[in-house]
């Protein structure tokens, strides 16, 4: 079987089994259920009901975000002293004791989130979205409800309440993420069978929520994570969100508490929502959100981009994770890797941000994004002097190369668009942007071109 290391946070969950216990799966105590059934991504279908004033409200909220298109993803905690990847306390097996004692040593250098939003904003990114505590338990905030925290223990600080100054210094948007599952609470497992402790740790849980929707002014995404062991009516998520959305009216919430929330998270994957369910994809730039030094299987730079690419093509936003060290400082690889896409972004940002998804996608050569009757063409596979698009129905007005303006010559027949006179070498590293008008929405039609383009004899 497959380690947990290459899995989704969901995967990882399956793959341990179905969690809780024998009453849990039989569904003898309600708010229970197997870590297999967790929450799925809502659709469309998941909002069908809303009245039309919760739609508008719901549009409101989210049009900054699908402007944005790209965001950072920030993995930090007591695994970050460690170095052995975020479920490493899980998957080593280490005793709670043991791991607790990691929170003394955790001891970064001060305002470290200065260093992040920076380089966020250096990145072309437009929020970020921090781990105020992820599966260890630990808070990286001053919280009253417990002091396994930042301010308590080895930080001697609200490590969030940097975070959020520096985000707002540098303009971006600002995203608390938080773990429902609980690795060293003592109510965290066994809530799945205990009322008495279910209710505990709800509560616990809900007062964590509100202590983070209160004091740090105004938030823009809630980002929940992993729902073991209960489902939406043990965590009582209904009510859960009806504090968040009265607490910071113009928040946006993700679909991992067991309801479909604002967007859709799939995780390590490019995965599109039919048209009308926001979605982003989160992302790893190794194979670990946790800071693992073992770890150096990196993406490459065109990989990263055309990532970016891909999800803006389908309507999504790319949020894409850095894990910095135990100290703050975020490893050279990520450095290099964010600020040579920021070199693009510096370029090409407008080809990104505020695009529409874009029904042309087939091409072996790129990928498109959209604005309006504008279809960007991103050639990371450069061809040489031509770059031919099959099933286009819809005519080309006019093409040129992006961002320079530069004129390019095109010629458009039933099942091809040609762009020629193209330099032999690619213009520009690692993907080159060519922008081309049409009369209306460009179409692709794949299927008619396999289906009706003429055929000759059965020989040459």
């Amino acid at each position: 079987m497959k380690s947990p290391y290459r899995m989704s946070r969901r995967q990882s969950l399956q793959w341990l089994g179905a969690g809780g216990s024998v009453l849990a799966a039989s569904g003898l105590i309600s708010g229970c259920k197997p870590a297999a059934e967790s929450s799925k991504p809502g659709g469309p279908e998941a909002e069908a009901g809303e009245s039309p004033a919760a739609v508008a409200d719901g549009q409101r909220r989210m049009q900054w975000w699908h402007a944005a298109r790209f965001g950072m993803f920030i993995h930090w905690g007591l695994y970050s002293v460690y170095g052995h990847h975020e479920w490493a306390m899980e998957m080593e097996g280490i005793p709670v004791a043991e791991y607790e004692q990691l929170a003394a040593k955790f001891k970064p250098q001060p305002n470290a989130a200065r260093a992040w939003a920076k380089l966020a904003k250096q990145a072309g990114q437009k929020y970020m979205v921090m781990t105020t505590k992820h599966h260890e338990g630990f808070c990286n905030w001053d919280t009253k409800l417990t002091n396994y925290c930042a301010a308590k223990q080895g930080p001697g600080r609200d490590l969030v309440a940097e975070f959020v100054e520096a985000a707002r210094a540098e303009g971006l948007r600002v995203g608390f993420y938080y773990s429902l599952m609980d690795w060293h609470h003592p109510d965290g497992a066994r809530c799945a069978t205990d009322l008495a402790a279910r209710q505990r740790f709800v509560a616990y849980t809900h007062g964590l929520i509100e202590e983070l929707m209160t004091n740090y002014g105004k938030i823009d995404v809630l980002w929940y994570d992993v729902d073991w062991p209960l489902d939406a009516q043990g965590w009582q998520s209904e009510k859960m969100n009806q504090m968040v959305f009265k607490l910071q009216p113009d928040i946006i919430v993700n679909n991992r508490n067991g309801l479909p929330g604002d967007f859709s998270t799939p995780e390590q994957e490019i995965r599109a929502e039919k048209a009308g369910r926001a979605w982003e994809t989160c992302m790893t730039m190794n194979d670990s959100w946790g800071y693992q030094r073992a770890d150096d299987n990196w993406k490459t730079l065109k990989v990263l981009i055309g990532n970016l690419i891909t999800c803006a093509q389908g309507g999504g936003n790319y949020l894409l994770n850095i894990g910095p060290k135990g100290d703050g400082s975020v490893p050279e690889e990520s450095i290099q890797r964010l600020t040579a896409m920021g070199k693009w972004m510096d370029k090409q940002g407008p080809t990104i941000y505020e695009t529409e998804r874009s029904q042309v996608r087939e091409s072996v050569m790129a990928d498109f994004t959209r604005k309006g009757n504008t279809l960007y063409v991103h050639v990371g596979n450069w061809p040489g002097s031509t770059v031919a698009i099959a099933g286009l129905k819809t005519k080309a007005t006019a093409a040129k190369m992006f961002p320079s303006g530069q004129k390019v010559a095109f010629q458009q027949e039933e099942f091809r668009l040609q762009l020629t006179g193209l330099p032999e070498k690619a213009p520009e590293h690692p993907v080159t942007t060519i922008e081309v008008a049409f009369d209306s929405e460009p179409i692709q039609d794949m299927l008619r071109v396999r289906e009706d383009r003429p055929r000759r004899g059965v020989g040459v």
